[in-house]
């Protein structure tokens, strides 16, 4: 089991202490905004195992029916993320439609909210750690995990913030209307996740930035060729993938340019961990004079 999948295991398990912290929380005081802040948990344990699941899959090798991989199912897992909070969303919204026809006071708030802000102290360090260990990574499931866990983290702090004024101004409509404020939260959070990883799916380019550093590589890196043009990159969970042609003089000896092409892929990978490139090298009469010149 590598690094990724223990990380992925260690959130079903600390998804479900918070979520026993969470519902605790609201058998106590029986406060409709902890009830969704329970839900919520629920959510995480059950994307949890969708992303143990998919880091899983996308750790089997290459085989005759997916010969670049499985990389892409982890995008697979932070969709099903997105949709399954957006619906945890819709059903926080419908407790407080019904919670702000008929408010009513909290019971034992202390102990409630006690018990919440300790599972919010526990998920945002679990939270920190997916985020940092799946950007060192480049795991979008644990990313999409951490970043979830972490504006759990948020709407759970400003739920007890706002419910401190409950008991003491008596205002039993403000617990729903806390409720409301989280589900909304929570819709934009998954619908950012929804985007995102559909962008990966759909085999969105390198960064902006990140580009311009492989086209300088590319162009410090090929001494002996004259040019180098139609560079494509794309994203694939860890992996990267960077393709483009490369002119060379038409005399030049196959072997000369293998070596030319073996240190490009040496610097690239130095520059783009995880990186798959493909070098397709052309004599200087297809030159476009429009790529990349080689310094």
């Amino acid at each position: 089991m590598n690094r990724v999948q223990k990380l992925a295991v260690g959130s079903i398990f600390i998804g479900a202490l918070v979520f026993a912290l969470k519902y605790v929380a609201y058998h106590l005081t029986g406060s409709i905004a902890l009830y969704s802040d329970a839900l919520e948990s629920v959510i995480n344990v059950v994307t949890a195992i969708a992303a143990f699941m998919a880091v899983r899959m996308s750790a089997a090798p290459a085989d005759a029916n997916h010969p670049y991989g499985h990389h892409k199912v982890e995008y697979f897992s932070a969709v099903l993320e997105g949709v399954l909070i957006i619906v945890a969303a819709l059903m926080i919204l419908r407790e407080a439609y019904f919670g702000f026809l008929s408010p009513k006071m909290l019971e034992s708030p202390g102990l409630g909210f006690a018990a919440n802000a300790l599972a919010s102290v526990i998920n945002g360090i679990w939270a920190s750690i997916l985020i940092r260990q799946g950007r060192r990574l480049r795991s979008p499931a644990l990313t999409a995990d951490g970043r979830h866990l972490m504006t759990d983290v948020y709407t759970s702090a400003g739920v007890l913030a706002g419910l401190v004024f409950v008991p003491v101004t008596g205002w039993a409509w403000l617990d729903p209307v806390l409720a409301a404020f989280v589900a909304v939260n929570i819709l934009w959070s998954g619908w950012g996740l929804i985007k995102e990883s559909v962008g990966g799916l759909m085999d969105e380019a390198l960064p902006e930035a990140t580009l311009a550093r492989v086209k300088d590589i590319i162009a410090s890196n090929a001494e002996g060729a004259i040019e180098a043009h139609d560079l494509r990159t794309r994203h694939a969970g860890r992996m990267t993938f960077i393709d483009f042609h490369l002119v060379v003089p038409g005399s030049m000896s196959v072997t000369d340019a293998h070596d030319i092409c073996d240190s490009l892929e040496r610097a690239l990978k130095d520059e783009v961990k995880d990186a798959l490139i493909t070098i397709h090298v052309e004599p200087d009469n297809k030159a476009k004079h429009a790529g990349i010149v080689v310094l």
